[in-house]
């Protein structure tokens, strides 16, 4: 388990690493490389030292990426269909951009708890 674990750390940095850089040429790219960032140092932090890193640190940033998507998701609930995210790389429309970025979030906020969990579980 150890191993699978390590592994998906190790996905999950490099898939934060890529939204960090992709975020360089954003209109308001500080915040956004802060997040990725902070989700890519934490998941590489926990592929190094498989439960020993501190626990509070991913549910930090889970919260923190938690309360930022819920004040983006009230400008796309409803209002775009989860096929038009995927229906081109460039952004179409300031609605669909503003959908990835609460689900870009929402797999911040996710991953970051797992991680918090996982840790606790294992080793308290």
């Amino acid at each position: 388990m150890k191993a699978a674990w390590v592994v998906l750390q190790w996905l999950m940095t490099a898939a934060f690493v890529l939204s960090t850089v992709v975020q360089w040429n954003d209109p308001d790219p500080i915040p956004w490389m802060a997040i990725y960032g902070g989700a890519a140092v934490l998941s590489a932090w926990a592929a190094l030292r498989p439960f020993g890193y501190p626990w509070w640190a991913p549910a930090l940033v889970a919260v923190i990426a938690l309360v930022w998507s819920t004040t983006l998701l009230p400008q796309v609930w409803g209002k775009v269909r989860i096929a038009e995210l995927f229906e081109a790389w460039e952004m179409k429309s300031p609605r669909i951009e503003v959908a990835r970025e609460a689900g870009g979030l929402l797999i911040v906020t996710v991953w970051m708890a797992v991680t918090a969990l996982v840790r606790l579980a294992l080793h308290p």
